[in-house]
């Protein structure tokens, strides 16, 4: 395809350049998919949230409801924004747990003070950085965001954003706004000596200094060795807090019971709930 090789952002606007088809085929990559999971597990796991009640977060960039589902998998709830009518679509399609709102985040976070316990956002805060229009300011838009995202954010709360940062002046650029704007903190970096699988976390701290949390696979080994490990540990991690296995009957009746909970319309449980057919030939 011409252009694949172009970062997504210089292709065009976010809401021209997710339109239908590209809003559908992001959803359906199963690669695309794995990798919202993981980043989304990070983003949620580096907030810090407190074990012992549900949260409300707010998802940055929320695109079709990919790192949502995660978050209503943890128990918590969530509100989406995105400026792409059709990945919201999308989301809608596929009943999404959470609020979603449509709007540009350079416009600022319309919520009321101390609202939210946290905030992730995976892959969205570099679109920012350009200037899609004569009257957009990146310097501008990106204090805009920040500043009213403090606000919206309860003291003592975590934003935790994931980038793809294209230089170290945009980094510095994206960085200087958020302190500027009142927040501490800094960077988090997963497999830094890994091309494919490097991550950066932009760690947020409202009210408070915290502790800077480290990164995963700091210490020198194959990337393949870091994100096998990876998985595993999050696996186990979960076993251990006694979450389902997803996709798993008891799964689909924790979904299900939590959507009866919202007041939405669920079918009736039976025998054949979660059901694993056999394949056909």
């Amino acid at each position: 395809m011409a252009g694949s090789g172009r970062r997504p952002e210089h292709r065009g606007p976010p809401e021209l350049f997710y339109d239908e088809a590209e809003a559908r085929k992001y959803t359906q990559n199963s690669r695309v998919v794995e990798i919202q999971s993981q980043m989304s597990e990070r983003a949620v796991e580096l907030l810090g949230l407190p074990e012992d009640r549900p949260c409300l977060l707010l998802d940055v960039g929320c695109g079709s409801g990919l790192s949502g589902d995660y978050i209503s998998e943890e128990g918590h709830y969530w509100i989406g924004m995105d400026i792409s009518p059709a990945m919201l679509d999308v989301a809608v399609e596929r009943e999404v747990e959470g609020d979603l709102l449509l709007a540009d985040v350079g416009h600022g976070i319309p919520f009321r003070p101390g609202m939210f316990d946290g905030c992730i956002s995976i892959s969205a805060v570099q679109w920012l950085c350009n200037a899609d229009k004569k009257s957009h300011s990146p310097p501008k838009r990106l204090y805009k965001f920040f500043s009213t995202l403090y606000t919206a954010l309860a003291r003592g709360s975590r934003a935790v954003l994931q980038l793809y940062p294209e230089n170290s002046e945009q980094l510095e650029l994206i960085t200087a706004q958020a302190m500027r704007a009142g927040f501490t903190g800094g960077m988090v970096v997963d497999y830094p000596n890994s091309a494919k699988a490097k991550k950066f976390f932009l760690c947020l701290f409202v009210g408070t200094s915290g502790t800077l949390p480290k990164g995963l696979g700091t210490e020198c080994a194959s990337e393949e060795l870091h994100q096998a490990k990876f998985t595993n540990e999050r696996t186990r991690f979960r076993n251990v807090k006694g979450k389902s296995v997803k996709k798993s009957r008891d799964w689909i009746l924790e979904k299900k019971e939590r959507r009866r909970r919202q007041g939405k319309e669920v079918r009736a449980d039976t025998k054949y709930t979660g059901r694993k057919r056999r394949p056909r030939f």
